[in-house]
């Protein structure tokens, strides 16, 4: 059941220093759409140059392992200061970003993941995945055309897909202990990259079980959030439908940036929790004693 104290102290994270938290998060989110924007920027200059296009995704592929890197690094270093009572801002994100924070192996550490992901992906489709590349290269080529695709026009699925993705879900729930730690031995100890790949391998491989259960947790806990945002969205656009639908459309848009916050918040929060429990030199939480209970001091 450690899965699910990991989600439980995740969700509960902002309690020390919700400023810091909240505040990092948003920096953070600005930082994720920042690449999406510069790809949207220049696949309008090359047009439809096919190898520019290609071009393009890898410029925005690099910047966002670079921004994430940094970003995220930046924001476990401020949940670390708040959960240990230090001070802390949400401008602390940015801390690695200046000279001798460490940004440079943070950088490293998310390259190498990338590499690592790779890897695993490969084999996977290797595997069990036959005409999955096809296929993916023949929606993506319907997906450029512009415009809703014809359902008639889009590829039967390949052999073997719900093993693929019932295999890539097993790898993401996999690289996402190895994430978790590794990159907290890094943004946090100073570990080397060499090292913090070997713990993160390590210390995912122990505590399988617990990583399941958090991301069957995980799925279902969004769902349900999903559902409810759902529900309070379309009440919202229909009372505001009833003024204007640029009211309704401002109404929800606030619902929607929570969410995102929440999930951003939530997610780097048991990331954390994670790397404290299994690497970190931080005891986990201890539960208070039950009423009545005699302690002696």
């Amino acid at each position: 059941m450690t899965g699910l104290g990991w989600l439980k102290r995740g969700i509960n994270l902002g309690r020390h220093n919700p400023k810091a938290i909240f505040g990092g998060a948003v920096l953070v989110a600005i930082g994720a759409l920042l690449p999406g924007l510069l790809q949207l920027m220049l696949l309008g200059m090359v047009g439809d140059s096919a190898t520019g296009q290609l071009v393009v995704m890898g410029v925005s592929t690099v910047a966002s392992i670079v921004l994430m890197s940094l970003l995220v690094g930046g924001y476990i270093r401020v949940i670390h200061a708040t959960e240990q009572g230090h001070p802390a801002a949400p401008t602390d994100v940015l801390g690695p970003f200046r000279a001798g924070q460490g940004g440079a192996r943070l950088v490293q550490f998310g390259v190498l993941l990338v590499l690592v992901y790779l890897v695993l992906a490969s084999a996977v489709i290797l595997l069990v995945g036959k005409g999955f590349i096809e296929w993916y290269m023949q929606v993506m080529a319907l997906s450029q055309r512009g415009g809703a695709p014809d359902p008639n026009a889009m590829p039967a699925l390949p052999e073997g897909f719900g093993s693929v993705m019932g295999l890539g879900f097993l790898m993401a729930m996999f690289l996402g202990g190895v994430y978790s730690i590794g990159f907290g031995q890094v943004a946090l100890t100073g570990r080397s990259l060499g090292g913090a790949l070997k713990d993160g391998l390590a210390g995912t491989l122990k505590n399988l079980l617990p990583l399941l259960l958090l991301a069957v947790l995980s799925m279902l806990a969004l769902i349900a959030v999903a559902l409810v945002i759902g529900l309070v969205v379309t009440l919202l656009a229909l009372l505001g439908n009833l003024v204007h639908p640029a009211l309704g459309m401002l109404l929800a848009l606030p619902v929607y940036l929570a969410l995102l916050l929440g999930i951003y918040v939530v997610m780097f929060g048991v990331m954390y929790q994670i790397w404290r429990d299994v690497a970190g030199d931080v005891p986990p939480p201890v539960a208070p004693p039950a009423v009545g209970t005699h302690v002696e001091l």
